[in-house]
């Protein structure tokens, strides 16, 4: 065992019953709906989103929000409670997995243009980290389907799989627990569920819709539902790998044609989030802080393809990452799935790794660049 995972276990009673990415929890579970909430614009709204605009999911409230890379928000969208992930596809509609459905949105008039129901049934829609309902969206690469993460509390998710065409969800396969994210592949053949409580991706082929369960768990999985060193986010490398960060230390790389997890070292030494490759095939990891004793605080590492690292500190507890098209910026959310979180997205220059705030909804998630 690990000094890593001997220090994480010897805390485990004392945090397993607290709020966070340990078990699978219900203490959050009757929560009501928070109220509609409106964000305050910095700076007037176009009648038409340019290019380059944000698009972040509000977790903790019932919109996204559109913002200017440089001023801050500019509008809201009602999409449903609790939005978790969101993407955007070539013609401008968004897909927001929400706790009541995965919700859709014309980018460039900023309309709400309809919200399909899941099929699964995930009961009440309430608010927090164990919510039910959708988590990890993706878009497949010819835009005909949408694959969202259902969470089921205390039960093994759902992968659900929505007709863009008729806007209905077709089938549905299981997957692990609490699909934190969903990846599809360059070629669009196979779809990965990454469920965090179960440590492992599923992998789902996207024409016959079969499954492969393979676990992630370079710590091990000893703690079980417990365990803070579970996989969160996952993104795909042009040579079809799964790269899946974990805790600053270790960078596990999926094969998912083999099944086989190597392992590569990191250097933050910070529990991990969000992942994102940019253009170049640079890896943005967001650390969200420490969870032991010796951790470091927030940062986003930048690791290029080559395993070299660099590490940017951050100010408090992020949790998704995008990047500008050009790759030369990083916009880092600050919503946070546990407490700590607040209503902004912190710019990251990758070159030079000055960083500055910005505001942007309310407990933003989920991210994209227009």
């Amino acid at each position: 065992m690990t000094a890593r995972a001997r220090g994480v276990l010897g805390a485990m009673a004392v945090v397993v019953l607290a709020a966070g990415c340990t078990a699978t929890g219900t203490a959050d579970s009757t929560a009501a709906p928070p109220p509609a909430a409106t964000v305050t614009p910095s700076a007037p709204a176009p009648a038409r989103t340019a290019q380059g605009t944000l698009l972040v999911a509000d977790f903790g409230s019932d919109t996204v929000t559109f913002v200017d890379p440089r001023r801050g928000p500019l509008d809201s969208v009602k999409v449903g409670t609790a939005p978790y992930g969101l993407v955007v596809g070539e013609d401008g509609r968004a897909w927001v997995a929400t706790a009541e459905g995965v919700a859709v949105v014309d980018t460039e008039t900023r309309e709400n243009v309809g919200r399909i129901p899941y099929a699964t049934e995930t009961g009440p829609a309430t608010t927090g980290e164990y919510r039910g309902g959708g988590m990890g969206i993706a878009l497949a690469p010819d835009g005909k389907h949408v694959y969202v993460g259902v969470n089921l509390p205390d039960e093994k998710g759902v992968l659900e799989v929505v007709d863009t065409a008729t806007r209905k969800v077709t089938d549905t396969v299981p997957v692990g627990r609490r699909p934190f994210d969903v990846d599809v592949s360059r070629d669009g053949g196979e779809v990965y569920a990454t469920g965090h409580d179960s440590f492992d991706v599923t992998a789902v082929r996207a024409d016959t819709l079969t499954a492969r369960r393979f676990e992630v768990a370079p710590y091990g999985t000893e703690g079980g539902l417990g365990s803070w060193l579970k996989p969160h986010y996952a993104a795909v490398r042009d040579d079809g790998k799964l790269l899946l960060p974990f805790e600053g230390e270790k960078l596990a790389v999926l094969d998912p044609r083999t099944g086989k997890v190597a392992v590569e070292p990191m250097t933050a030494d910070t529990h991990q989030h969000g992942a994102r490759l940019t253009p170049d095939g640079t890896l943005l990891a967001v650390g969200t802080g420490p969870i032991g004793a010796g951790d470091d605080d927030a940062s986003l590492t930048i690791r290029t393809a080559d395993g070299k690292e660099r590490v940017v500190p951050l100010d408090g507890p992020h949790e998704d990452v995008a990047a500008s098209r050009d790759g030369r910026t990083a916009y880092v959310t600050g919503g946070f799935t546990r407490d700590g979180f607040w209503d902004g997205i912190t710019v990251v220059d990758l070159r030079s790794g000055d960083t500055h705030r910005l505001p942007a909804g309310h407990r933003p998630l989920g991210i994209a660049v227009l």
